[in-house]
């Protein structure tokens, strides 16, 4: 009989999604990490896993106690109910809230409390797996976890539970390096702090599971648990489960050859319905899908597009099978005129002058000529950079490629303005 393993990434019980529409702002809750939370139970109870484990900053924060107390309590008790184990390490956000939980919820396993490595032996039928385990004892932790500890191997595969920073030596989250990931005589490890997860596999069991559910629009693409599978003393598969109940989508519709604006919204709603296939193809789909859309391709019809699409309520777009709320949390403009920028650079009106402009900025970032234009567009935004209202975010500013997006993104938009006017003078 094969042993499996649910290993679940950053959880953050207590976190809600950012950028909602109005009409999903009371679903937060059921779209962000509680949400994931009750699908990773409910589907672990399906599956008949043997355990879940936890990699760390289960829970958002100090102040989400009772929130996360409530549902990783039900959770738990419900997994261990019907016979399967729940093990989690401490990460850098939940430092002093999980030892506490720990302590009050009967049947949730905490591994390495207090920074020092620990390890659980898991069974099923004749298959074993041992976990090596390790907490974070305080927020920060300068010093690898792995300095001066000599592992021994247990019976079965042996994994690596660790929250940590990944080859960035100055990091204050317990930084280590992949040759130190690699020199330990561990089959592999199981990594949580960075959201993105890794490219693992079954023959590469090494990295980042990734968070549980994507928060925010920095967070795109596949978000869920993986399922570890053993059999015959060896790790046989390495599945993702994509169960995340909001996803956050990158999308791009090209708008060539647009006959009319209307088309436009033909075209986004045809991609849109695209992926909706594919996400009803999965066996939990999402509940909510926000969309992160850039128009590109060459059209002269751009500014007609723009004012169409500035009229539109995006919080809902009404596509698919009609399972899934589908909302525009950002919509850009990557057109290109349909003479190409190369002739129109070669004109010698403003519109010639503006073409030449964008293809300096095309140009590597060490280019003078591109260099001058982000300097001189950088002193233009200064006064308004220092303003007051700014200095709480403790940032320096937009960097280089921040302030060429968006000249490139005003002045593809003038381009498009010179040029309509000039063929309704003609």
């Amino acid at each position: 009989m094969a042993m499996q393993i649910l290993a679940v990434g950053d959880l953050h019980l207590g976190a809600a999604p950012s950028r909602l529409p109005d009409e999903l702002t009371g679903r937060a809750s059921d779209l962000g990490a509680t949400g994931v939370w009750h699908r990773i139970v409910e589907q672990a109870i399906t599956s008949e896993v043997d355990a879940v484990v936890l990699a760390g900053d289960v829970v958002e924060d100090e102040d989400d106690f009772f929130e996360a107390y409530r549902e990783l309590s039900r959770g738990v008790e419900r997994l261990t109910g019907a016979g399967i184990r729940v093990l989690g390490i401490v990460g850098n956000h939940d430092v002093r809230v999980l030892p506490r939980l720990a302590d009050q919820i009967q049947g949730f396993e905490l591994l390495g409390r207090g920074g020092q490595w620990q390890t659980a032996e898991l069974a099923a039928g004749s298959e074993r797996l041992t976990l090596h385990g390790w907490s974070f004892p305080q927020r920060q932790v300068t010093a690898s976890p792995l300095q001066g500890h000599e592992f021994t191997p247990g019976p079965g595969p042996n994994l690596g539970l660790l929250h940590a920073d990944r080859d960035q030596p100055a990091s204050v989250y317990a930084p280590v390096s992949s040759a130190e990931l690699d020199a330990a005589p561990l089959d592999g490890w199981m990594l949580g702090h960075i959201h993105k997860p890794d490219a693992l596999s079954a023959s590469h069991l090494n990295g980042y599971l990734g968070s549980a559910t994507g928060l925010d629009p920095g967070e795109s693409g596949p978000r869920g648990p993986w399922l570890l599978r053993v059999e015959g003393g060896a790790i046989r598969s390495l599945e993702q489960w994509l169960i995340a109940p909001l996803q956050w989508e990158r999308l791009t519709v090209d708008l060539t050859a647009l006959a009319s604006t209307e088309e436009a919204r033909e075209r986004l709603i045809g991609a849109v319905n695209e992926r909706d296939a594919a996400f009803t193809q999965r066996g939990l789909p999402p509940e909510a899908v926000a969309l992160r859309i850039t128009l590109a391709g060459r059209t002269a019809l751009a500014g007609d597009v723009r004012r169409l699409l500035e009229r539109e309520n995006l919080d809902t777009i009404h596509a698919g099978q009609g399972n899934i709320h589908y909302f525009v949390e950002h919509l850009a403009y990557a057109t290109e005129p349909e003479l190409s920028i190369e002739v129109l650079a070669q004109r010698s009106d403003p519109a010639g002058l503006m073409a030449h402009r964008l293809q300096v900025l095309a140009r590597p970032s060490e280019d003078p000529e591109r260099r001058s234009l982000i300097n001189r567009a950088r002193e233009q935004m200064k006064p308004r950079i220092d303003r007051s209202w700014w200095q709480p975010l403790g940032t320096d500013g937009p960097d280089d490629a921040m302030i060429a997006d968006w000249l490139h993104q005003a002045g593809t938009r003038a381009l498009e303005q010179m040029l309509a006017q000039g063929a309704e003078e003609q």
